[in-house]
């Protein structure tokens, strides 16, 4: 058996050996021969292109083996396709950042702005709730239906009887009142899974309720994004819903998908008779408020029925709104609408954004009616914080329209705002939206209107801080920013408030570090120093001090310049606690990565009493990372001191440091090298 085995393979053997020499094809080179270059590929540094010429490679042009195994990165070279080039040139044709080009959609920039304002609108009153919604289930007598009229007026009966009985009055806090969004959030999901659609119609239709309630005023920003979150899932499965329909064939399972542009002339009539009774029973909810809302919600499942229906609605509920008399319940309504306005086909969702924004302008004296006075008296906030609360919905607005307009659409809403009247909000608004390069343009005069603004409880400071934040992004022409400078200085003079003045230098140091010599900061510097002196609440403005002292070190032209002034160091005093300072110092020190030598011996006094106080927080918990960073840093400034041709005094500070970074070992050894350099460096020199 093995030698027959043996024989079989044998033949086997034979039969591939006389194939493989009809197959192979002598060559004349190894496969694996390595390439021979004889010229380096230069790594492209600069803008320009490398010719063809420049690349002389010891490559044959019929050998298409040894291209096809080619390494990526000769390729690239090959191709003129460097990567790392590429994003070098687009960095050094950017002199200034693009800061007016659209980067998000609409609805993106919404999304962004979702969790910084559930942050900042909260209150810690009770929220009052008048509840009509069964927890224990749904108690409703299901009637046999026989026609089409009996089951349309037994769900119509429905949703009457959930806006009639069982309504109670809860007090809930902030949490409850989110825990109770979140549990009816569920719900919705829970009984569109089980396809019980009327009890999911009356979850959206209460929480719909809730956006006509602004007995809380302060949280009413907060509870719109939550509310609008379940009023948009609901939406989604309603169209979800009548796009199944359309794309099931009558009497079969089988699923034709639609286009995402389709037609109604596409969709079925059971999904278009579908899709009308769901309008039907939104028209149905007897108050305004939620009937807008919910039929917001759905107003996309217009396109089952026409192309023109979802554009027309939402003209004809922009006029509805002003049927609302609450303005902050009006103004976010309008909000939603144009949020909304963003994802319905066939729509001129910029008009229809720009003929709500005319309402808001035009209905700006209703703010301050009868009954929001009596409102702000009952909550006893200030004015400012009142007005602050349309900021969210006026902002989203304004910036739908500035993402992608031209400088005379911005004129012509510009000039709207000033027919109407100096409002500060409509202003603040204008300065904080508005492209950078527009405001910048027109400096002055945003200073002029702010010194004429009236006064309706909006801060001058505010105002200040938008503009400051405009011009950090796009500053002015050379020629206007001294009287810029000199004009803000005015302004800053009469602020008493410390957390105003915080705020408006924390604004403007953008535009003062990058347009101005170390003289402007260090007189911003000594003006907080000043005003802060004595008191016992700096450490309620650290997280501005460490805000501020980035923007100086990353953006200062002459970095060592800071170290002559008189206030740098004295500012880095108020922060008190230890962590802070060394956190601070961290950066300061981090920001230093030029390779010019450092020989002012009071510069190089400032660095190492910042490195000292890095080395000071070293103890033997110290993490292993946190000491290679700290150490990285000190050894970095040790290597940029340099006295030149002094050698007794570069001695002297490495003794010195020595003695000062002891409990460092990478700063030791690099001392120790540094000195045997030094010493070479002076044999040499010896006759």
């Amino acid at each position: 058996m093995v030698q027959i085995f043996f024989n079989i393979c044998m033949k086997v053997d034979r039969r591939h050996l006389d194939r493989k020499k009809r197959i192979l094809i002598p060559v004349q080179d190894h496969p694996l021969k390595s390439f021979v270059v004889t010229q380096r590929v230069p790594r492209k540094l600069s803008c320009s292109q490398v010719s063809d010429e420049s690349l002389e490679i010891g490559l044959s042009k019929t050998d298409s083996l040894e291209r096809d195994i080619m390494d990526p990165l000769t390729k690239l070279a090959l191709q003129h396709m460097d990567p790392l080039s590429n994003i070098l040139k687009e960095n050094v044709e950017m002199n200034i950042p693009n800061f007016d080009k659209p980067i998000f959609t609409p609805i993106q920039i919404w999304n962004n702005k979702k969790t910084s304002i559930l942050n900042k609108y909260t209150t810690s009153n009770k929220i009052s709730v008048v509840s009509s919604y069964l927890t224990d289930g749904d108690k409703i007598v299901v009637k046999n239906q026989n026609s089409v009229v009996d089951k349309v007026q037994h769900r119509l009966e429905q949703l009457d009887w959930c806006e009639e009985t069982f309504k109670k009055k809860l007090e809930l806090t902030q949490a409850e009142y989110i825990g109770r969004i979140d549990m009816l959030n569920k719900e919705l999901v829970s009984a569109w899974n089980s396809e019980q659609r009327v009890k999911a119609v009356k979850i959206v239709i209460q929480c719909a309720k809730l956006l006509a309630d602004t007995d809380i005023m302060s949280f009413y920003p907060s509870k719109f994004v939550l509310i609008t979150e379940i009023l948009d899932i609901f939406g989604h499965f309603v169209y979800d819903r009548l796009k199944h329909i359309a794309e099931t064939k009558t009497g079969s399972n089988k699923v034709y998908k639609l286009p995402e542009n389709f037609t109604p002339d596409m969709i079925s009539d059971s999904a278009k008779e579908t899709c009308l009774n769901w309008f039907h029973k939104i028209a149905s909810i007897r108050e305004l408020v939620p009937r807008l809302y919910v039929e917001l919600a759905i107003i996309r499942s217009y396109s089952f029925l026409s192309t023109k229906e979802g554009p027309d609605t939402l003209f004809r509920i922009t006029k509805m709104i002003n049927g609302i008399g609450n303005p902050l319940a009006a103004i976010y309504a309008r909000c939603y609408l144009c949020k909304i306005a963003q994802t319905v086909p066939n729509c001129n969702s910029n008009s229809c954004v720009l003929e709500n924004l005319q309402y808001i302008i035009e209905n700006h004296h209703h703010l301050f009616n009868q009954g929001m006075n009596a409102a702000i008296k009952r909550e006893e906030i200030s004015i400012h914080k009142y007005l602050d609360l349309y900021t969210p919905a006026l902002d989203f607005i304004m910036e739908i329209i500035v993402n992608d307009a031209t400088d005379d659409i911005l004129d012509k809403i510009f000039n709207q705002c000033l027919q109407k009247g100096r409002s500060s909000l409509i202003l603040n608004t204008i300065l904080s939206v508005f492209k950078p390069s527009y405001v910048s343009n027109r400096t002055v005069e945003f200073l002029e209107m702010i010194g004429q603004c009236a006064e309706d409880g909006y801060p001058v400071s505010g105002l200040l801080c938008s503009l400051g934040n405009s011009l950090g992004k796009y500053p002015p022409s050379s020629d206007q920013r001294k009287p810029i400078l000199r004009n803000i200085g005015k302004y800053s003079n009469a602020f008493h408030d410390l957390d105003n003045y915080i705020s408006f230098v924390e604004a403007w140091m953008p535009f003062i570090a990058n347009n101005f010599k170390v003289r402007e900061i260090n007189t911003m510097l000594g003006d907080i120093i000043s005003r802060i002196s004595g008191r016992t609440d700096c450490e309620n403005y650290v997280n501005q001090f460490k805000n501020i002292v980035k923007i100086i070190v990353q953006d200062v032209e002459d970095f060592e310049a800071l170290f002559m002034v008189d206030n740098f160091l004295p500012f880095l005093d108020l922060f008190q606690q230890e962590i802070v300072k060394v956190e601070v110092c961290k950066m300061i020190l981090t920001c230093c990565k030029n390779d010019a030598k450092i020989t002012d011996p009071m510069i190089i006094s400032s660095l190492s009493f910042l490195c000292s106080i890095l080395h000071d927080s070293v103890d033997a918990l110290t993490p292993d990372d946190e000491l290679r960073q700290i150490g990285q840093i000190i050894c970095n400034i040790i290597r940029k001191i340099d006295y030149g041709r002094d050698f007794e005094q570069q001695l002297n500070f490495y003794v010195e440091a020595r003695g000062s970074f002891a409990n460092i070992d990478s700063v030791l050894i690099e001392l120790i090298q540094k000195t045997n350099f030094l010493m070479r460096t002076l044999a040499s020199e010896l006759p």
